[in-house]
């Protein structure tokens, strides 16, 4: 190649070094961006002489080699980025490169609008500044190119970013375009093949074009230089289901998740019309590994625009309970942001959106009523996720609650029902859907709580999970019936109980007045109650008071000073023989000192039984031996 001996010396045509400053400072926010710009820009290229070579076979000069050259040197310290596309005159260096946002990419679709030519190619630059993340990592920027069908000569650019750039002819064999990174000694990290091949992997994996490099290697003593290819071009996503063999998808999901278990379901499909985009993903059969090492990602999902990533973890395509989702949506037309690292905020992804969380929830409904024991066993390890989204996505809302599922008192451990189930089955005339809360399915088992709904056989739910607490304060109802706490409130009462416990009042009102007395620093009321058949005596919170189990949450969070005024009430046995025994002291003696040690003992029997800690071990253990001592 030679040079002519007098380059043009030109500005640019636009306030260039405070354009390039925000470039550069404030635009990405990494330096490898740029690579994935220029990969794009010889990805453009290439797609458009291809489309120029239907009608004009003249421009491919007997050369079809699509592809693009990585060519680091790190004698010279240079990266060139070299490839076979259209390649561009003079004039358009001058007007596409020395013009700041000046797209030649847009202006080539304009032109096919306006034409509306069929088969456009999807091309990937918008606004023109791509090509000048270079500056992020090179204090001078040669381009060499010649436009293809043009006569031999082609033309050379430089600039220093400074505010000036040279143009000057120069002889070139070939078509296309050459771009010479001289790098500045912190990003001379981009010479060496592991980085190449870690930028090209996470941003242009899938780009049409292969990226290619000359690798060294050696083996018996012997050096030798081989081409690699980068990119696995394997964007299956916009391949034909029918296409695509199952351990393709199998390596893609391993690919895109780490995990080499295989999903429970692949989601693969294509819109289109007023929204068009693809998008392939999965559901896993395990909670991934990373989640245990610290806060799962917000989404599981990337974004690609026409092959090239734009956001890992994009959290503007999925909400946050659905964050177990792995995959990839790629659009055609998303609106970005001039850096192509975010999105701008519209009315379209929105949509592609709402159309991902359709398409999941309609598949995990689908597997739970065509293979149930597949659905329980992946709700296992997502179920507080589904439960998260209940209280967290109004619009799926009731989508998401009739995916719950439930153990109760009416299933085996580890089996489960549903709310649509539990309607079928409850006894004629109950209004309430119960439930109680608790650390473990064993200790919700032998609670005080269940004993009267067992004599009446009722069913009541067994929530085990932190985020069963948030779930029922979201759900506060399902198809009418109200959902209610067994350790929550006075429970509904038929009128034989009803009867039952008003006469029993009326016997043991001095029993209650003086419990009440004795221990009003402890508890908010004394009552008696039909939910008890076995206990004495149990511990229940007002109809919007905390919970046990939730009062536990909150010290476990550091956040006990919330709960340490928290009064709840106690509730008696009206049958119970302790019951009858403290009514006949209490009619012997108002004031003997018993009635308020019996009264503590209760109070901490019923503590300990809901799961929780009496405030004063050493008491409850001197009332106890007290009591041992009397009856030996």
């Amino acid at each position: 190649m030679t040079t002519s001996p007098a380059p043009e010396r030109l500005e640019f045509k636009t306030e260039l070094k405070q354009l390039l400053d925000l470039i550069i400072h404030s635009l990405y926010t990494k330096k490898e961006i740029f690579l994935r710009e220029l990969i794009s820009n010889a990805a453009d290229a290439i797609d458009k002489v291809k489309f120029e070579s239907l009608t004009n076979e003249a421009v491919l000069e007997g050369n079809s080699d699509w592809q693009i050259q990585l060519i680091p040197d790190e004698v010279a310290g240079t990266l060139t980025v070299r490839d076979s596309g259209i390649g561009m005159s003079r004039g358009q260096i001058v007007e596409n490169l020395g013009t700041i946002a000046k797209s030649g990419t847009k202006a080539f679709m304009e032109s096919l609008k306006e034409a509306n030519a069929a088969n456009q190619p999807e091309l990937i630059g918008q606004f023109g500044v791509g090509f000048y993340a270079s500056f992020m990592v090179a204090d001078r920027v040669t381009v060499v190119s010649r436009a293809a069908g043009e006569p031999s000569d082609g033309v050379q650019w430089e600039s220093d970013g400074q505010g000036e750039y040279t143009v000057l002819a120069v002889e070139k064999a070939d078509r296309g375009t050459d771009v010479v990174l001289h790098l500045r000694d912190d990003a001379r990290d981009f010479l060496k093949p592991w980085r190449l091949r870690e930028v090209v992997k996470a941003y242009s994996d899938f780009i049409d074009h292969p990226i290619a490099m000359d690798v060294e290697r050696e083996q018996d003593g012997k050096k030798t230089v081989e081409e690699e290819i980068l990119n696995s071009r394997q964007a299956i996503w916009l391949r034909s289901k029918n296409d695509i063999k199952e351990e393709e998808y199998q390596q893609f999901y391993q690919q895109v998740s780490r995990d080499h278990e295989k999903p429970v379901r692949t989601i693969h499909y294509a819109a289109e019309g007023t929204q068009e985009f693809g998008a392939l993903m999965y559901l896993p059969s395990r909670r991934p590994f990373e989640w245990s090492m610290g806060p799962a990602k917000p989404s599981g999902l990337d974004l690609y625009v026409r092959r090239v990533l734009i956001q890992h973890h994009c959290e503007e395509l999925s909400p946050p309970w659905m964050r177990f989702v792995r995959g990839v949506v790629d659009s055609s037309d998303l609106p970005l942001n001039v850096s192509r690292e975010t999105l701008q905020h519209n009315p379209l992804l929105a949509k592609i959106k709402s159309s991902l969380v359709s398409r999941v929830l309609k598949t995990l409904d689908e597997m739970k009523s065509a293979a149930y024991e597949e659905y329980a066993s992946f709700y296992r390890e997502f179920g507080p996720l589904i439960k998260e989204g209940v209280g967290t996505d109004h619009a799926n809302r009731d989508r998401l609650v009739d995916l719950l599922l439930f153990e109760s008192t009416a299933t085996k451990a580890g089996e489960f029902t549903t709310l649509a189930k539990y309607l079928e089955t409850m006894p004629e005339g109950q209004d309430e859907v119960y439930y109680l809360i608790g650390d473990s399915r064993e200790q919700l088992e032998h609670s005080p709580y269940l004993e009267g709904f067992r004599a009446r056989n009722q069913e009541v739910l067994l929530l085990t999970e932190t985020i069963d607490e948030y779930l029922v304060s979201s759900l506060y109802d399902y198809k009418g019936k109200r959902l209610k706490a067994v350790d929550k409130g006075e429970l509904a009462k038929d009128e034989s109980s009803e009867v039952r416990l008003k006469e029993a009042g009326e016997r043991l009102k001095p029993v209650l007045e003086a419990l009440r007395k004795a221990m009003e620093s402890e508890v908010k009321e004394v009552r008696l109650t039909s939910r008890l058949k076995e206990s004495a005596a149990v511990l229940v919170a007002d109809d919007f008071g905390m919970t046990a189990h939730m009062e536990r949450l909150m010290q476990r969070m550091g956040r006990g000073a919330e709960v340490r005024d928290q009064k709840r009430v106690l509730e008696l046995n009206p049958d119970h023989p302790v019951v009858a025994a403290l009514h006949g002291i209490v009619e012997k003696d108002g004031q003997d000192p018993r009635i308020e040690s019996f009264g503590r003992l209760l109070l901490d029997q019923a503590t300990v039984a809901e799961g929780s800690k009496i405030k004063d071990p050493a008491g409850f253990a001197r009332r106890v031996n007290e009591l041992m001592t009397r009856g030996l």
